[in-house]
């Protein structure tokens, strides 16, 4: 399971929009300003654009302007807009009963992979575009998942 560079890619020409909400930003500019390469950054505009979180504006003044409320898109939005579904494991991604795997019912892995599929997907769903910019996000952990004395995690 990894993100994806297209994703951190995204990422970064996202903040560049929620940064700049009144207007329009060139996508060479995003890509410019956020060392992602031009085409990568054009591909990137369509998947945006066909999942609606962004507009593409032509004419000379032309670019993309985020209209999605960049405090109701999470990041597991996004991440899943451009790589798809992220899976810690195949069993992790399979049905609720275990879809594939012939083995899911009598594994005492499957419900830890499961288990650490939610976690996951609940932690990225916790933090909005709007706070990652911002700097004030804010990660849902449950503190039975954190080390004694761990800091830069909050809990709600």
């Amino acid at each position: 399971m990894d993100i994806s560079r297209k994703t951190d890619y995204a990422l970064r020409m996202l903040a560049e929009l929620v940064r700049e909400p009144s207007g329009v930003v060139s996508v060479r500019s995003a890509a410019d300003q956020n060392n992602v390469p031009y085409s990568f950054a054009r591909s990137i505009q369509r998947d945006l654009v066909q999942a609606g979180v962004i507009e593409s504006i032509r004419g000379s003044r032309g670019g993309m302007r985020l209209v999605a409320d960049p405090s109701t898109v999470t990041l597991l939005d996004v991440v899943e807009t451009v790589q798809g579904p992220l899976a810690i494991s195949g069993c992790a991604a399979a049905g609720p009963d275990g879809g594939e795997c012939p083995r899911a019912i009598a594994c005492g892995y499957n419900p830890i992979w499961r288990g650490a599929q939610e976690l996951l997907d609940s932690y990225l769903s916790s933090v909005t575009l709007a706070e990652a910019v911002s700097g004030r996000a804010r990660p849902v952990v449950d503190a039975r998942f954190t080390r004694p004395g761990e800091s830069g995690v909050a809990h709600r």
